[in-house]
């Protein structure tokens, strides 16, 4: 079966075919391998997004520029035997809002070379996010000043992919979104975008675009941000509702060559994502729930070394991670609540998985390295790997890879996103 493109969503949608495709979120290796891995396996489009603050033309919080994540997910497809064909690189949330705190223009400034070294790197997708306020601005913008900023934003881009002769940028537009990572509380329910808000959206930009000159674009204008009412905090998950969304589908009706693009999809299951490609999400962010079930694994095989092997120590993995996040609160203070207690627990396993920020810390590689190395080759008991790793009781008794088992896991989340995006492949 041919991969599903990004350009051929809107029209399955409309023809009553039921098809998505799976966007994901991370700078991790292990989950970027899993999902090169993973898609050459079912011939998918493998769609990996980089986000402004994770990846920008300074650094951001990994330290790789756009260039460096493109090299990463070309090396690794190298050696995972992954056709570049099925990879399709995009850019999430890109726009001002590393430098908010600076005044708009000088903040454009920066977001407009980003988007730049976003183009030049090869990224195609590009979800433009505008809406944040920078420097004395309201914090959430109104429809015509963030078009007019996006506006801004899709000059460069033209340019500069014009100019370097690379194929012209795909575009998501909208910002609607959750808050990055999730919420910071318990949840009960999450309001659907209203239907009028997002023509509104729809109906602005395309004025804006056309007055910049910019009509020759909009026909690569492939999806709209809404929020769908989905959502996870740190320690609950609300699940899509068909019924609550309905009105809001009545959108695509009128706008042809539009999908929705959902975030913050994370921890819905097979089930629910389903229902969201057959209702015209049909491009499907997932992030934290990638790096979380990574995290869970590591820490299964942490216990599994610390009962099994006399030199290994007691869970040393989890150990130096704590120390990480408590000498550098800066990634989580702000969003874990409550006693002494409740914060640690949270710091280790909530749901929006901050502790995904200190996996690049020498530290955390280290202990990482110590764990699979000590692990490497030997044969773990059945009742042990029941006892803490029971997804993975088919590898007890041989000798163990124990990073193969860490790909597995991650592709496991990623097959039943595959399953709810290809319902009757063929």
């Amino acid at each position: 079966m041919t991969a599903i493109q990004l350009t051929d969503l809107a029209g399955l949608y409309r023809a009553g075919q039921v098809r998505g495709i799976t966007s994901v979120c991370s700078a991790h290796p292990i989950v970027l391998r899993a999902a090169l891995r993973h898609g050459r396996e079912y011939g998918s489009t493998i769609l990996i997004e980089a986000t402004c603050n994770q990846v920008n033309h300074t650094g951001g919080y990994t330290g790789m520029t756009p260039s460096d994540f493109a090299e990463l997910v070309r090396d690794l497809a190298e050696e995972e035997d992954c056709p570049r064909e099925l990879i399709v690189l995009g850019g999430d949330h890109l726009g001002p809002n590393p430098w908010r705190h600076l005044p708009a223009a000088a903040a454009m400034e920066q977001a407009s070379d980003m988007i730049a070294a976003y183009i030049s790197a090869g990224f195609r997708k590009i979800h433009l996010d505008t809406s944040m306020g920078c420097a004395n601005e309201a914090a959430t913008l109104d429809d015509e000043t963030t078009a007019l900023r996006a506006a801004q934003l899709v000059v460069r881009a033209e340019q500069t992919a014009e100019h370097s002769d690379l194929p012209l940028p795909l575009y998501i537009i909208g910002t609607e979104v959750p808050p990055p990572g999730g919420a910071d509380h318990a949840l009960e329910t999450i309001t659907p975008t209203k239907p009028d808000a997002a023509r509104a959206t729809i109906e602005v930009h395309n004025r804006i675009f056309a007055e910049h000159g910019l009509s020759g674009m909009q026909g690569r204008v492939i999806g709209l941000v809404v929020q769908p009412g989905v959502e996870f905090g740190n320690q609950n998950v609300i699940p899509y509702d068909a019924s609550k969304a309905r009105d809001l589908l009545s959108v695509l009706e009128a706008h042809d060559g539009l999908v929705f693009e959902a975030h913050s999809t994370d921890y819905q299951g097979r089930g629910p994502l389903s229902e969201m490609v057959r209702d015209g999400f049909s491009i499907l962010k997932v992030g934290p729930e990638l790096t979380f079930v990574l995290r869970e694994a590591l820490y299964a095989l942490d216990l599994i070394a610390s009962d099994m092997l006399p030199d290994y120590g007691d869970r040393p993995l989890y150990h130096a991670m704590e120390e990480l996040m408590q000498t550098h609160k800066e990634n989580w203070a702000r969003h874990y609540s409550g006693t002494d207690a409740e914060q640690r627990v949270m710091r280790h396993y909530s749901l929006s998985d901050r502790i995904r920020y200190y996996w690049t810390e020498k530290k955390a590689q280290t202990a990482v390295a110590n764990l699979l190395a000590a692990l490497d080759g030997q044969t773990v008991p059945l009742p042990l790997m029941w006892q803490h790793m029971p997804r993975a009781a088919h590898a007890a008794g041989r000798p163990l890879d124990p990073e193969t088992l860490l790909i597995q896991r991650v592709c496991d989340t990623l097959t039943a996103y595959h399953a709810a995006c290809t319902p009757k492949e063929v």
